[in-house]
């Protein structure tokens, strides 16, 4: 059931948990069928939603390779997230160019889990700021 926003009249309709951010950050993807690299469409610290070149079926696991581009000291720096995910959704893209999935973090360590979410945050507050980025 959608709620009222308080601070305005039309319904909300985000059943979210956590703030999800537009970006593209790579991605390996793991599973019985074998490893696809891709990068996401959108990421937050519960999950990602990615295009790949092949269907799995829902409930399929996965270990699940995130590459977060991140700053240090004011200098770039590259983290890699390793966890356990499962796919929740796959459809074909319209025009047969791939399968868009959404994936789960089932098993995630808690630090990794706050990175994250500090790289969304950080990079909507960067947009926020200085407009669209991606």
């Amino acid at each position: 059931m959608a709620q009222r926003d308080p601070q305005s009249s039309s319904l909300h309709h985000e059943k979210r948990r956590y703030p999800r951010l537009e970006h593209n950050v790579p991605l390996k993807i793991s599973s019985e069928s074998g490893d696809i690299l891709t990068e996401t469409k959108n990421l937050s610290c519960a999950g990602a939603f990615c295009r790949m070149s092949m269907r799995l079926e829902p409930m399929t696991k996965l270990k699940v390779h995130l590459l977060l581009p991140l700053r240090k000291n004011d200098k770039p720096v590259t983290r890699k997230i390793s966890c356990q995910g499962v796919v929740v959704r796959s459809h074909a893209v319209h025009g047969g160019e791939g399968f868009d999935t959404a994936i789960f973090f089932s098993d995630i360590a808690p630090k990794d889990s706050l990175t994250i979410s500090e790289f969304v945050e950080g990079m909507m507050e960067k947009s926020n700021r200085h407009g669209k980025f991606n």
